[in-house]
């Protein structure tokens, strides 16, 4: 049984490659603009399986550093987290491999499902591992914003009588006679939520990586393809089930894996008529050039819609994969225009690249690192509220706060020799504070930053491992 998560993301079943993000060394001066202002950040996220389903069943001491690093200010101050609606396989496994999930991400992605058969009651103390890890992350933050999503219906309901897909991986496995009670599912456990812990989700998403043949019967994590037409029937059967709740949730979709196809299930969406459906575009970023992220980022402006990057992760190695992993997310952050951008999970066994913290194979001790402390440059400094500007370093990203008296500037370096560059700010800022993180600092304040009116000069040094890597966050006051 494999229990590590190294090299496969749950979008990607089979294989993701690393991220490449050798660029080349800046060179001249760069220029920030507040003036030009583009999206507000709505936060910074993580889903909640699967490291939920096993750090849940910690004691109250450990869950409680966890979640503090979580979501504290002083931490990550993460304010979006994604809970799945488990589906819950056979038990029996009458139809795939006993526990199947076990050979890739192991038994913590086995979660379990609320309803045993067609019409049968429900049954509310399951899946208490990951309710826990909400219902902490809901007292410690109120104003933590949750969204619901699924990866596959309960076994009962689908073709193959298995949640990790259908046989053959690239056909629908929700049968179509099924619709209405998958809708009723998803909606009743929302609703349960509510009532019972007081959290209201703000999204519900009814698809992961639908268009993909990743999710085959036995597979490692449960899955369920959807082709773009099933999609969209689906969403006209769970629409008014969704409104007549009485909850205040909205659909979202369609968490695509690929941007480009996120984008052709967007169209699809918007001929079919569906669109004013849907309350949040998603999508995953595991697959996506700079390109396609813009391409996507125009047809949601043209629509109008809420917009979140709601997955990604990749492997690597060391720091160099961690900064290049920095180098995706400011590009995403840049390209996309997104309100807010999630990661895929927070804890993990015997990888430092996707996660943020580390633990061992019993799941009872960990500890943060190099990934965690990058995540905060972007995380901590820039939080919900302030709004991304006009940077013209392609590696770098700049926000203001909304009250436009604090601005944020966050850079790396991903060459393999030191570099030297200037940034034009405005000359009303006052750098008050810089901080870096390295393979051997983790945000230590610097001091190695030259200012004067109106511009500061940057050196990024270069580090001796394979790729030289840093990355630096400067805070200004503006007058």
């Amino acid at each position: 049984m494999n229990k590590f998560l190294s090299s496969i993301a749950a979008g990607a079943l089979f294989s993701v490659a690393a991220i490449s993000c050798q660029q080349p060394v800046p060179q001249g001066d760069y220029a920030i603009n507040p003036d030009i202002r583009f999206q507000k950040n709505e936060g910074w996220g993580v889903s909640l399986c699967w490291w939920a389903n096993m750090c849940g069943r910690y004691d109250e001491q450990h869950i409680d550093s966890l979640v503090e690093w979580l979501v504290s200010p002083e931490g990550l101050n993460y304010n979006i987290f994604r809970y799945n609606i488990g589906g819950g396989d056979d038990p029996q496994w009458r139809n795939c491999e006993e526990h199947h999930m076990g050979k890739g991400k192991g038994l913590r992605a086995e979660m379990e499902g609320f309803q045993d058969r067609r019409g049968g009651e429900y049954i509310w103390d399951r899946d208490q591992a990951q309710i826990r890890i909400m219902r902490m992350i809901k007292e410690k933050r109120p104003d933590a914003i949750f969204e619901a999503f699924s990866n596959s219906a309960p076994y009962w309901m689908t073709y193959s009588g298995c949640v990790g897909g259908n046989i053959k991986a690239t056909d629908d496995n929700l049968r179509t006679d099924y619709y209405e009670d998958f809708a009723h599912y998803l909606v009743d456990v929302c609703s349960h939520i509510k009532e019972a812990y007081g959290i209201e989700f703000a999204t519900l998403d009814p698809f992961n990586e639908p268009v993909t043949d990743y999710w085959p019967c036995s597979g490692s994590q449960e899955g369920c393809h959807f082709s773009v037409p099933a999609q969209i029937e689906f969403i006209k059967v769970l629409h008014p089930i969704l409104k007549e709740s009485g909850l205040k949730t909205v659909i979202s979709a369609s968490d695509e894996t690929s941007v480009a196809q996120s984008t052709i299930d967007l169209r699809a969406y918007v001929d079919a008529g569906i669109i004013d459906m849907i309350g949040q575009w998603n999508t995953h970023t595991y697959q996506g050039n700079a390109e396609e992220k813009k391409e996507l980022a125009q047809l949601v402006d043209s629509i109008g819609i809420h917009f979140w990057q709601s997955e990604t992760g990749s492997g690597g190695q060391g720091i160099h994969g961690n900064l290049c992993m920095a180098q995706r997310l400011i590009e995403d952050v840049r390209c996309l225009k997104a309100a807010a951008w999630v990661d895929w999970q927070y804890v993990e066994q015997g990888s430092d690249q996707w996660s943020l913290v580390t633990c061992d194979s019993e799941w009872k001790e960990y500890f943060r690192h190099r990934n965690y402390y990058v995540r905060c440059h972007f995380s901590r400094f820039i939080p919900a509220g302030y709004s991304f500007v006009d940077c013209s370093d392609p590696n770098s990203l700049a926000a203001i706060s909304a009250d436009g008296k604090k601005l944020v500037y966050v850079t790396l370096n991903t060459a393999s020799e030191a570099i030297d560059f200037t940034v034009n700010v405005p000359v009303n800022a006052k750098l008050t504070a810089c901080y870096r993180t390295s393979d051997t600092l983790t945000i230590e304040p610097s001091e190695d930053i030259a200012t004067q009116r109106g511009l500061i000069t940057v050196n990024m040094p270069a580090l001796s491992i394979a790729t030289a890597l840093s990355i630096a966050t400067m805070l200004f006051d503006l007058k």
